[in-house]
């Protein structure tokens, strides 16, 4: 689907349009990315209760795996949560506290989406107007952020009310596991139990989403692409709603593209530059994601090698 939609708007055009932001563009786009991932990992430290300052790097580090994992490899975004929250546990977190922060920062990190989408199909209606040939564009923004609004008070409720259904329903076909269940039904429960922290991790994570867009207007703005921030921030807020809806779908590839190519023009940027920018933020993860996965694989070697030894 990516290779159609690329081919559809022109070979020659896209990559003319991704060369002209260039190697510049991408490395700014790349070291600016320290910011969105500072932010997402102060989001995780800050639901984990007593956790020492000094161990805010390894909530950091295991939420750039995370992001890796659900960028670079075959899976759907779930996979990138076990893998990130796998990276935790080898950076010294229980078992426990890993799974549970990760769903909890899961649910955060949707709640701040709902405020970040919000204000793309606000900036979308301003820009439309009403009315019009896109008013459906806007009407289906707001639908479908209804929908994920309900989804986040969905996940909530059974993140706070499942666990005893589930925990009886182990404890029948494996007794030995029930402990573990309850322990994580506990420990998410108890952190739902701290609202102040659980309100600035939804705080870090919308300001990670705009820092993000923003990482995106600074590598157009090195291009000398003239585009306004404000609309940068529309277009990502827009392109995240639709591949979280499509979480199903490995990588979100031909999704993203896709959404580039039909929402970019209406901010001001043509098609071929609204895919260039999509695959500047491939190359982004790729330049990122593919040495933190390699790292994360030594460490995982070096710890079977040590267990067989």
């Amino acid at each position: 689907v990516a290779t159609g939609v690329v081919g559809w708007i022109g070979f020659g055009a896209v990559f003319s349009s991704l060369a002209a932001i260039g190697w510049r563009g991408l490395g700014v786009l790349c070291l600016w990315s320290a910011v969105p991932f500072g932010l997402l990992g102060t989001a995780w430290f800050l639901l984990a209760p007593g956790m020492p300052a000094r161990r805010w790097r390894s909530f950091v580090w295991s939420r750039v795996l995370r992001d890796s994992a659900s960028e670079l490899l075959p899976f759907s975004q779930l996979g990138g949560f076990v893998i990130g929250a796998r990276a935790a546990v080898l950076q010294g977190l229980t078992p426990t506290l890993a799974s549970s922060t990760t769903v909890v920062d899961v649910t955060t990190e949707l709640i701040a989406q709902i405020g970040f989408t919000g204000l793309g199909v606000a900036m979308l209606a301003a820009r439309l107007g009403e009315g019009g040939a896109h008013g459906p564009l806007v009407g289906a923004g707001l639908v479908g952020l209804g929908l994920t609004a309900a989804g986040a008070l969905a996940l909530i409720a059974v993140q706070r009310r499942g666990a005893g259904p589930i925990e009886r329903l182990v404890a029948r076909f494996g007794p030995g596991a029930a402990k573990r269940v309850a322990d994580f039904g506990r420990a998410v429960n108890a952190l739902y139990d701290r609202p102040a922290a659980l309100a600035w991790a939804v705080a870090c994570h919308l300001a990670a989403w705009i820092a993000s867009a923003a990482g995106v207007w600074l590598a157009l703005k090195v291009a000398g692409v003239g585009v306004g921030l404000p609309a940068i921030l529309a277009l990502e807020a827009l392109v995240c709603a639709v591949r979280s809806a499509a979480f199903v779908a490995p990588m979100g590839v031909g999704v993203q593209e896709a959404t580039y190519a039909l929402v970019g023009p209406l901010f001001g940027l043509t098609p071929e530059m609204s895919l260039a920018v999509s695959l500047l933020k491939r190359a982004r993860d790729l330049v990122i994601g593919a040495p933190a996965l390699l790292i994360w694989q030594a460490a995982e070697g070096r710890r079977l090698v040590g267990g067989i030894g």
